[in-house]
């Protein structure tokens, strides 16, 4: 018998969309002795030659459907499933992940919470991904109505599964009396909403924060020297949001230390740069031991162009470093390029001022550069290399 159910379910998963619900029936039609209430349905076996799940899977999922006495609903939400375009990779993806939807009416529940998604815009496919992520707030009456709210607020479907897969409980919150009262806490910030959208793509809990938390972070990120309204104030807002104020005096600490900055050169570095308070000690140490020592910067130039610590150590700093002192040792530069300079310009911009002009005079210059991209240290810098080591260990 769970073998017909399972030749049953399966060759209406492979049936065209249009034709899997006739499919269903007239098989169901067919062979109604077969798929009749069952004292002994096995939940397990049907989510494993049925739904696909593996065993491990099924185990667990079976949990939650110990109440099933056959399989005339799952059969049906199946059959509805595939109908709507699902693969049965994604059926069994999915059932894994919220088990109860094999429970759900198809008519009360499922059909109009698809009528409305498609809707919006919403695929098969993405109807899946989002079922897969919110789990039983699928079944919510107010869904559609807040993906709807969301997909205008995030500007797009992908932003919108990047902020869910963050906070999945997104679609729980009372968009009335929490989310859009949040909204508008940050509007008065002076963000636009484009601002507003990238803050909470990052950070979603916000969303659901309480409001007179989310004014406490905008005193933080204020305290910053960074000026309400201002086109960085998003970003302090979001380097400091969820940190208490002890945690913010001790990350700018240990900026001070490990750059060698007064208070005053923090300050300028931190409003210039809020987040160097989202890196990590390891990283920010890394990165002062190789602009203080190796590359021989003043503690104060580095304030004042912070931007040049988020930089890639290995992927930009060092190669283009090397590339610099080497044109500076060997008399191939006409002029002084300052370090920020040679290090924030784009890449294909660097190679046609630092690499091209020089393909005669140093024609190995564009592989070494690429090689030490790579992480690698052509011979033509090792020297250069040794040198910075050794100054290091003195």
């Amino acid at each position: 018998m769970l073998r017909l159910r399972a030749c049953i379910v399966s060759h209406i998963l492979s049936s065209p969309p249009t034709s899997a619900i006739f499919t269903l029936r007239r098989l169901i039609s067919g062979a109604a002795p077969a798929i009749s209430p069952n004292p002994g349905f096995a939940v397990d076996d049907y989510l494993v030659h049925t739904c696909g799940l593996t065993r491990a899977q099924a185990l667990k999922a079976s949990r939650q459907l110990s109440h099933l006495k056959s399989s005339s609903k799952p059969d049906a939400v199946l059959a509805f499933l595939s109908g709507h375009g699902f693969s049965s990779a994604e059926v069994a993806a999915t059932v894994a992940k919220y088990p109860k939807l094999l429970c759900a009416g198809v008519e009360r529940t499922l059909a109009p919470r698809f009528v409305g998604l498609t809707g919006l815009g919403l695929s098969g496919p993405d109807i899946a991904r989002l079922i897969s992520i919110v789990g039983m707030h699928f079944r919510l009456r107010s869904v559609v109505s807040k993906v709807h709210f969301y997909l205008l607020f995030f500007r797009s479907t992908e932003n919108f599964f990047r902020a869910l897969k963050c906070n999945s409980y997104l679609l729980g919150f009372d968009l009335e009396r929490k989310i859009k009262p949040n909204v508008a806490i940050l509007q008065e910030c002076v963000l636009n909403a484009c601002d507003v959208a990238k803050l909470c793509i990052s950070e979603p809990r916000i969303l659901s924060t309480k409001p007179e938390r989310i004014r406490a972070m905008v005193t933080s990120a204020e305290g910053l020297g960074v000026p309400l309204g201002s086109g960085m104030f998003w970003k302090a807002f979001h380097a400091v949001a969820f940190l208490s104020e002890e945690n913010i005096i001790a990350r700018v600490d240990y900026l001070k230390k490990a750059f060698r900055w007064s208070d005053a050169e923090a300050r300028i570095a931190v409003a210039k740069a809020p987040t160097l308070l989202q890196r990590s000690k390891e990283m920010l140490r890394c990165k002062s031991e190789f602009l203080i020592l190796e590359v021989g910067l003043e503690p104060a130039y580095i304030a004042h162009r912070p931007v040049i610590i988020c930089l890639s150590l290995e992927g930009r700093l060092r190669p283009r470093h090397y590339v610099r002192k080497f044109l500076k040792e060997n008399g191939f530069l006409d002029c002084d390029w300052s370090f920020a300079t040679v290090v924030m310009i784009t890449d294909v911009v660097f190679v046609e001022k630092y690499i091209c002009p020089h393909k005669e005079a140093a024609p190995h210059l564009a592989e070494d550069y690429a090689a030490a991209c790579r992480g690698e240290v052509p011979a033509n810098f090792r020297s250069a290399s040794t040198k910075n080591k050794a100054l290091k260990i003195g």
